[in-house]
């Protein structure tokens, strides 16, 4: 690993073909029993569908990512997805605030927004109702389905439950979350549910929980980022505005004072998420992240890995401690030893698990080996 860290070069990122709603016809029954009436999934589409509408690929966004790909992932677009030749499609997660039903939506049943009574949505449910969204466009396989973080557990549902629909897949830094993984979204609701303005979930949108969001958003950077990666960029540099770690607080007192800058650099972050997300989405995308087991309801995982047929690319990174690559790395060979095409790549970075957004020519090169991307 390179002991200099390299920041992510600027792309420009190509505007959406069309941006918009898909009403589910009918009932959405839920893993967990409960159901969702006409749900409505947001989607976005960069490129067109060739004649035989084999040319789609599906791009799965992460916990607080949109239909918006190229908003939140311009790099896909700069060596994995050719618009000239490919139709990406992105669809905003069930449970989110981007467009699709979630929390702040109306309950087509009660005629009332869910708020906190919004159901668990799992992984395999958003899949299923990603799947009904394709067939509404004509598109019966993918040839490529692509997701990092909770995108890969997408694209490897798609693999399991679609098998014959999906060619090629590329699951990039997941697994089923491990112990330290549970622990730190447990302290990002913790934070949430403990701001007297959540109110048990039903506050207001003109005043959502904004210091527990923002304090779940500081708990999840720690997550994204690696000890180098933090070491080189702020050490124990005070803040960049010119506060004083070692003065003292209002009144003399020891207990406050002025701030690191990576405490600077926290605080910035969970600021900035207010304006972009709902409290409740973020809690109902933790629940779906904690509970994704790819080989639930199944016998065992032999048996649901053994259903792929698409050529699996698991991509690991090297200073991810919220998946770690040990766990990215046993999960693709446990997906081979039953059988099916999955390869393991690693990323060399000290990004940590924004890796994959940070260092899009290390990704590329990765695939390009895995996937032979530039050739049908």
């Amino acid at each position: 690993m390179s002991s200099t860290i390299t920041e992510p070069r600027s792309i420009a990122a190509p505007s959406p073909t069309y941006e918009g709603d898909f009403v589910l016809d009918g009932d959405l029954l839920l893993e967990c029993g409960r159901i969702l009436t006409r749900p409505v999934l947001h989607y976005a589409v960069y490129g067109r569908l060739n004649a035989a509408r084999d040319n789609a690929v599906l791009v799965c966004h992460a916990l607080s990512g949109s239909a918006l790909a190229a908003v939140w992932w311009p790099g896909l677009f700069d060596g994995i997805v050719d618009l000239g030749r490919d139709c990406a499609i992105c669809v905003n997660l069930l449970g989110s605030c981007y467009g699709s039903t979630g929390p702040g939506s109306v309950d087509a049943e009660t005629g009332s927004v869910f708020g906190p009574e919004f159901p668990l949505v799992s992984i395999a449910d958003n899949v299923r109702a990603q799947a009904r969204l394709l067939d509404s466009l004509g598109i019966g396989r993918v040839r490529l389905a692509i997701g990092a973080s909770i995108g890969g557990m997408q694209v490897l549902d798609w693999s399991i439950l679609y098998p014959e629909r999906v060619e090629r897949a590329v699951v990039i830094a997941v697994a089923p979350l491990g112990a330290m993984g549970l622990a730190l979204n447990h302290l990002q609701r913790q934070a949430i549910q403990g701001d007297l303005d959540w109110s048990e979930g039903w506050y207001p949108a003109s005043r959502q929980p904004r210091r527990g969001l923002a304090q779940a958003r500081q708990i999840a950077m720690l997550s994204y980022k690696s000890p180098q990666l933090f070491d080189e960029r702020f050490g124990r540099n005070p803040n960049r505005n010119g506060e004083d770690p070692w003065s003292l607080g209002d009144h003399g007192s020891g207990l406050a004072g002025g701030r690191f800058d990576v405490a600077g650099f926290l605080d910035y972050q969970g600021e900035r998420f207010l304006d972009r997300f709902d409290a409740n989405s973020y809690l109902a995308i933790l629940r779906t992240m904690d509970t994704w087991d790819p080989a639930r309801g199944f016998r065992d995982a032999g048996e649901a890995f053994r259903r792929i047929q698409a050529r699996v690319t698991f991509v690991g990174i090297s200073s991810d401690w919220l998946f770690p690559p040990s766990d990215v790395r046993r999960l693709a060979e446990t997906v081979r030893g039953a059988g099916a095409d999955a390869v393991y790549r690693e990323m060399a970075s000290a990004h940590g698990h924004d890796a994959f957004l940070a260092e899009q020519g290390e990704l590329v090169r990765l695939l390009d080996f895995g996937l032979d991307l530039g050739r049908n």
